[in-house]
């Protein structure tokens, strides 16, 4: 049995120290005013989920972490850029971000799209240098990129803005938002590993990514509608302020926790599946369920 908590420290140690690495680099090449904007932004005190599935899925699989790590950085720069971006008044307008003022409202709307934007390409500049390594490493990169692209999170938000114009949409599009906006780059940190094993439980990871994506996203919503901001670390009751498409607004709010419940079902259905070994991914996804933030 693990112990879960030190469990996410260790992964965060090990991410943390290979993120300052990168971040050194950025700041020997990048404008002061960029760097800042991308450095506060990814050091504003984030969860880390995505690099933390990344490196979990890779040690129970028995990945050597090194490979994966340069993935894990990618990976939060990508997470990190859409959250810049879909802070900006032109998207959602949010004044706050994990419990600290947005970036545009420190260093203004145009430094905010291009610190979204230089880390989006500084994670790409990261694939491509790992991608020199061989075969594997490509196939890693190309799920990262269309995890975060036109195939996935990209897509997402876009339905996500027309959503809002909507006055018949329904829980088929709903979930296509979720799906693509969410879960698809959440989904690749649990592939990612898999590329450099033989591809073993491919197919059951891209179920239960899915099922932790929109376990994710709706009590995501939950939150908004029932939360605080302090404890929550951004601006509460917003969806519902600005008549946002949410799991709320479609199924209200008792019935939107049943459907969390019976997505947890179904993915610790398929983890018990696959596998006794994927310890704390089971134990990441029963946290999930009750987080607060």
């Amino acid at each position: 049995m693990i112990n879960y908590e030190e469990k996410y420290k260790y992964y965060l140690k090990i991410f943390e120290r290979e993120l300052e690495k990168y971040l050194s680099k950025i700041s020997d090449i990048a404008y002061q005013n960029l760097f800042l904007a991308m450095q506060y932004s990814l050091l504003a005190g984030g969860k880390r989920v995505r690099p933390v599935l990344m490196l979990s899925t890779a040690e129970e699989i028995g990945l050597d972490l090194n490979i994966v790590l340069p993935y894990a950085v990618a990976i939060e720069m990508i997470h990190t850029y859409s959250l810049i971006h879909d802070d900006l008044p032109c998207m959602d307008n949010d004044d706050l971000r994990r419990g600290k003022p947005t970036n545009h409202k420190v260093f203004g709307e145009g430094n905010a799209v291009l610190a979204g934007d230089g880390l989006l390409n500084y994670a790409y500049e990261i694939c491509f240098d790992e991608c020199l390594k061989g075969t594997a490493y490509v196939k890693a990169a190309k799920i990262l990129s269309v995890g975060a692209g036109i195939g996935g999170m990209i897509s997402g938000q876009a339905a996500d803005l027309h959503g809002e114009t909507l006055n018949n949409a329904d829980e088929v599009f709903l979930k296509y938002i979720h799906i693509n906006k969410t879960t698809k780059l959440l989904q690749s940190a649990l592939l990612i590993p898999l590329c450099f094993t033989g591809g073993q439980y491919t197919e059951n990871m891209k179920i239960i990514g899915e099922k932790i994506g929109l376990i994710f996203q709706y009590t995501d919503d939950i939150i908004d509608a029932e939360g605080n901001s302090k404890e929550a670390g951004k601006t509460c009751g917003k969806d519902f302020d600005s008549n946002k498409l949410t799991i709320i607004k479609l199924k209200g709010l008792e019935k939107s926790k049943k459907e969390v419940e019976e997505l947890y079902s179904e993915c610790i259905k398929q983890l018990n599946e696959i596998s006794p070994k994927f310890e704390f991914l089971t134990s990441f996804t029963t946290k999930l369920i009750n987080r607060k933030h």
